[in-house]
C-alpha cells in the first residue's frame, strides 16, 4: 500500500518550499521550468533505486545490481548513468552532491540520462540549468543548490507517492502563481474535478484511443485512464488493455510536461508538438485520424484565426453547411475539429466559455457562431451541456460550460439535448471554489443517466431550442433559485462583446469592398 504524502510534509508544502528556494531568481511563471524537470529526475532516480534494490535482493548486493543493469539496460525501465561513490547511497545523491559549477553539472547529468534513454530526449534535457542572459546566470548556483536541497527532502519512489506527481505539482504551482497575480495566472489548466467529470461521463473502455488536440500537461488524457482503471477495479478486473492516449501541444515546455506525466504514469501514448488548428499532426492516409473519444479545454475565445485559416483547411474539418465561427472566437472552430476527429461511434467533451452556448441567439440578423451551433444541434450531435460553478478555473472567475458530443446518440435521446445547471454544486474555497467528491458523483450520475431534477437538470427537445434561437445554455432553461429570472450578467456581457466584435469585422469588410469599388 502506498504511503500517504501527508505522513511527513504534504506534497503541496514540499513543492512550495522548492519554489520559495529560488524565489526572486525568475518570474513566477518560470519557476516550474526548473522545478518540474528536477522533480521528474528525482522520481526517475528514486524509482531506479527501487528497481536496483529489487535486483539486489536476488543477486546479493547493490554493487552487483549496478553492474547488471549497466550491462543490460532492459532490466530496468530507464537506465540512469549515475553511479554514487558508495553503491548503497541513493542515485539522486550524484546530483545532490555537486558542489562546483552546479548548473553545468546538473545539465550534463540530464543530457547523459537523455542519451541513454531516447524516450526522454527533448523532455528531461530541455532546460539548461547553466543558461545566461546578457552574461548573467538565469539561476545562480546558490539558488539552484537550495532548489536541489528542497527537492531532496522527499522520496518519490514507487511506494512513496502517487504517479501523478508532475500533474499535481504543475496544478499546485499554477494555482499558487495565480493567487499571487503573476503572469502565470493567464495559463490554462483544467481543474482536476472538471477533468474527472468529463472522463467519467465519456466512460472510456479498455483499449480505446483517446485524443486531446490542446493537451497542455496531459491532465485530461490521464484522467480518462484513471477513470477507466477505477471502473475496472469496481468490476474486479485485474487484466485489461490500457487506453492509447494521443495529444498535441503548442508550447514546447508544456509539451515536455505532458510527456513527463505520461512517462511517470507508465501510460501508452504519443504527444506531438505544434499548432493543432493550423497543422494537426495526427493524420492517416492524408486524412484526419479519428478516435474513440476526444477531450479538450482549448484557450477560450481565441481571436487570432482568420477566415483564411478556415478556408485553407484541406481536412474537411469545417463543413460548408456549418460555416466558420468568425474571428472573434474560435470556440466552435475547436468543436468542429474535435467532431472531425471522432470515429463513427465517437464521443467528445470540450470545455468552453459560457458565451459559446448562447452568443448570437435572439439577435436580429445572422451570427456566425450561432450558425455553427445550429448546425451541431440540427445534426443531432450534441448530447448534453453542463454549466459549471463560478470561480473554479485558475485564470478566470467565469464558470465555463462542458459540451458533450455523441456521433451515435441512442435512439431514445435523438432530437433532444440534456442540460445540467451545476452552478450551485460546489464548495467555497479560498481563493478558488471546488467541486467535492460527492458533487462530482452527483454531476456524473445526472449526466450519465439523463436524470431530470428540479433546479439542476432538464431534457430539452430541439423544437424548444429552435424556439429560443439555438441558445443551448443550461442557465437559460434551468433556474437554480426562485428569485432568479434573468440570465447571468457575465453571459450577457460576453454576448454584447461578441456582437460588437462581429459588427467591427463587418464594417471592416464593407470598408474594404467600398475601397475596391472606389467609393
Amino acid at each position: 500500500m502506498k504511503k500517504k504524502v501527508s505522513e511527513s510534509k504534504s506534497l503541496e508544502s514540499w513543492i512550495w518550499d522548492a519554489a520559495c528556494s529560488i524565489r526572486g531568481a525568475k518570474d513566477a511563471p518560470k519557476y516550474k521550468d526548473y522545478i518540474l524537470p528536477l522533480i521528474f529526475a528525482k522520481r526517475l532516480c528514486d524509482v531506479f533505486d527501487d528497481e536496483l534494490n529489487r535486483i539486489a535482493k536476488e543477486v546479493g548486493s547493490r554493487q552487483k545490481a549496478f553492474k547488471l543493469v549497466k550491462a543490460d539496460h532492459k532490466l530496468v525501465r530507464f537506465y540512469l548513468p549515475l553511479m554514487p561513490g558508495d553503491p548503497e547511497e541513493p542515485v539522486w545523491s550524484v546530483i545532490r552532491k555537486i558542489s562546483d559549477k552546479i548548473g553545468e553539472g546538473v545539465t550534463t547529468h540530464m543530457r547523459a540520462i537523455a542519451r541513454e534513454n531516447p524516450l526522454l530526449s527533448g523532455i528531461i534535457d530541455r532546460v539548461d540549468f547553466n543558461a545566461t542572459t546578457h552574461g548573467q546566470r538565469d539561476l545562480d548556483d546558490d539558488r539552484l543548490s537550495n532548489l536541489i536541497e528542497a527537492i531532496s527532502t522527499k522520496r518519490l519512489g514507487l511506494e512513496d507517492v502517487e504517479a501523478d506527481i508532475i500533474g499535481k505539482s504543475y496544478e499546485y504551482l499554477i494555482r499558487k502563481f495565480a493567487e499571487g497575480g503573476g503572469q502565470s495566472a493567464g495559463e490554462f489548466y483544467t481543474p482536476g474535478e472538471v477533468a474527472m467529470i468529463m472522463a467519467k461521463v465519456l466512460d472510456p473502455e479498455p483499449g480505446m484511443e483517446i485524443y486531446d488536440p490542446t493537451c497542455g500537461s496531459g491532465g485530461l488524457l490521464i484522467k480518462c485512464e484513471l477513470a477507466m482503471e477505477e471502473k475496472m477495479s469496481l468490476r474486479s478486473r485485474s487484466k485489461y488493455a490500457p487506453l492509447k492516449l494521443y495529444g498535441q501541444e503548442y508550447v514546447p515546455e508544456t509539451w515536455a510536461m505532458a510527456n513527463m506525466n505520461m512517462i511517470i504514469h507508465d501510460m501508452e501514448g504519443e504527444i506531438e508538438i505544434g499548432d493543432t488548428f493550423k497543422n494537426p499532426k495526427f493524420r492517416k492516409n492524408g486524412k484526419l485520424r479519428t478516435f474513440d473519444r476526444v477531450v479538450a479545454n482549448p484557450m477560450w475565445n481565441q481571436d487570432w484565426f482568420t477566415e483564411t485559416d478556415y478556408d485553407s483547411d484541406e481536412l474537411d474539418r469545417f463543413p460548408s453547411g456549418a460555416g466558420f465561427p468568425g474571428k472573434s472566437s474560435a470556440d466552435w472552430g475547436w468543436v468542429q475539429h474535435m467532431h472531425a476527429s471522432l470515429n463513427g461511434k465517437g464521443r467528445a467533451a470540450v470545455v468552453l466559455d459560457t458565451g459559446a452556448a448562447s452568443r448570437g441567439s435572439g439577435n436580429a440578423g445572422t451570427n456566425k457562431e450561432k450558425t455553427v451551433r445550429q448546425w451541431f444541434v440540427d445534426n443531432d450531435l450534441i448530447e448534453s451541456v453542463l454549466y459549471l460553478p463560478e470561480n473554479l478555473f485558475y485564470n478566470t472567475t467565469a464558470p465555463g460550460v462542458v459540451i458533450f458530443l455523441n456521433k451515435a446518440k441512442p435512439k431514445e435521446r435523438k432530437g433532444r439535448i440534456f442540460l445540467v445547471n451545476a452552478s450551485q454544486v460546489f464548495e467555497k474555497g479560498d481563493p478558488k471554489n471546488f467541486i467535492s467528491e460527492k458533487g462530482i458523483e452527483k454531476i456524473v450520475r445526472t449526466l450519465s443517466g439523463w436524470k431530470e431534477e428540479e433546479k439542476l437538470s432538464r431534457i430539452v427537445d430541439h423544437a424548444e431550442l429552435k424556439k429560443n434561437d439555438y441558445n443551448i445554455s443550461p442557465s437559460r432553461y434551468i433556474h437554480t433559485s426562485d428569485a432568479e429570472t434573468y440570465r447571468p450578467i457575465a453571459e450577457i456581457v460576453e454576448e454584447l462583446n461578441a456582437i460588437e466584435a462581429e459588427a467591427r469585422e463587418t464594417d471592416k469588410a464593407l470598408t474594404e469592398i467600398l475601397r475596391k469599388l472606389g467609393v
